[in-house]
């Protein structure tokens, strides 16, 4: 136990009797003068979303969510200050950690939001993503996975040291910038309003609503520490389920790249209303719709950027020239980029198929496959199963250029 430790755990927490209204207003009200143009970027985003997940075979999908969950946790990540390239992320995954200590630690930190992403995505949180008990599971499983040493907080005044546990509701009050988050003790009953508006909604009232449902969550600052990942884990699993994404295309991306508004969107939430003409609640419904605005066409440029990435023509046309230039580098046999290509165009290869596209007979075929496979470019659950393409992290920068910045050191 850490000097200072017993003192922080055992101070009485407190409640200054703060009322579930001071949050208001949770939703961009029908009668909002912002009503129509948020109502119409929520309807383009969601038909957005739907078409690109549509016009991709599902394995590619699988394949391609499962480098977004990588490029998701770096840039969220990213965001905290915490820069983990998805190389090192993707090495982590492999258990192949860095020596040094605290390159280690972020590692471990990246493979948690993975681990607790892909949970997401299998449906960990389908249908109750905006309850309580969803978002204590999920700081629970995030942090439950983290090394000792980042579940430590310094309160910034007294330099006292708080273990950070898993799931467990703050006992203390915390500081976030300008905004002090309302006291310990009325944290429940804040969390249970929120989920009292927010978990009753339809798909397009959520989508339109999601801004206002990661801002609330984030100015309650539930938990001591990782109410941003928290925050953001949560909007990924409403884009998921309202918008049927597919987990294809991440909005952490859009955040990291425009990371100074976005942070700034979240204080101007805090303000209060400023006069008559700024909605009904305590808190300013202007700066909301701002905010709203923002995530919203963020939502509908990352889709964007994404569907562009992954235009059928333009990604054959770069890894077929990442084959040919491996091929003449004696790294994968000859007719590999045949192999890939076929997959590109069906979606996915039954091994048996392999012999007749090489052209070569069943000895070099499997020498293909099996050299590819080695180079992480393709994937199959066992030995008899399908091939289907993957996206590694180290070849991202060539085949999805753009997706994260290149590896410097």
């Amino acid at each position: 136990m850490r000097e200072g430790d017993i003192e922080a755990d055992t101070k009485p927490a407190m409640d200054r009797g703060e009322v579930v209204s001071m949050m208001e207003p949770l939703l961009i009200g029908n009668d909002s003068r912002h009503r129509v143009a948020l109502t119409d970027l929520a309807f383009d985003l969601a038909q957005k979303s739907a078409g690109f997940h549509r016009s991709l075979p599902e394995s590619l999908l699988a394949s391609l969510a499962e480098l977004v969950r990588s490029m998701n946790c770096y840039y969220s990540n990213l965001i905290e200050g915490h820069d983990t390239h998805p190389i090192d992320i993707e090495r982590a995954l492999k258990n192949d950690y860095s020596q040094d200590v605290k390159k280690r630690n972020l590692q471990l930190e990246a493979k948690a939001h993975i681990t607790v992403q892909q949970w997401i995505d299998s449906g960990g949180l389908k249908g109750r993503a905006l309850t309580v008990d969803a978002i204590r599971e999920t700081h629970s499983r995030f942090c439950a996975l983290l090394p000792d040493d980042l579940l430590w907080v310094e309160d910034p005044q007294t330099k006292q040291a708080t273990r950070v546990v898993p799931g467990e509701l703050r006992l203390r009050d915390v500081r976030v910038g300008e905004h002090l988050a309302i006291s310990p003790l009325a944290v429940p009953r804040f969390l249970h309003r929120f989920e009292d508006v927010y978990a009753k909604l339809g798909k397009t009232e959520t989508t339109l609503a999601i801004a206002a449902a990661h801002h609330r969550l984030a100015w309650i600052h539930p938990f001591l520490d990782g109410n941003g990942r928290v925050a953001r884990l949560i909007s990924h699993a409403i884009l998921l389920e309202a918008l049927d994404s597919g987990a294809a295309w991440s909005i952490a991306r859009g955040l990291a790249r425009n990371v100074d508004a976005y942070k700034g969107h979240l204080a101007a939430c805090d303000l209060p209303r400023r006069n008559d003409l700024d909605g009904r609640g305590n808190l300013s419904e202007e700066n909301l719709a701002e905010f709203t605005r923002f995530i919203l066409a963020t939502c509908i440029d990352q889709v964007t950027f994404m569907e562009r990435l992954v235009q059928p023509d333009q990604l054959r046309v770069r890894i077929q020239l990442w084959a040919e230039e491996e091929i003449r580098l004696n790294r994968i046999p000859p007719r590999s980029g045949a192999v890939l290509e076929a997959i590109l165009f069906r979606g996915e290869l039954p091994r048996g198929d392999a012999a007749a596209i090489v052209g070569t007979g069943d000895r070099q075929a499997r020498r293909v496959v099996s050299t590819l496979l080695e180079q992480g470019v393709l994937i199959s659950k066992s030995m008899r199963a399908p091939l289907r393409l993957a996206f590694p992290a180290t070849l991202a920068s060539r085949w999805l250029p753009g997706l994260f910045p290149e590896q410097t050191t």
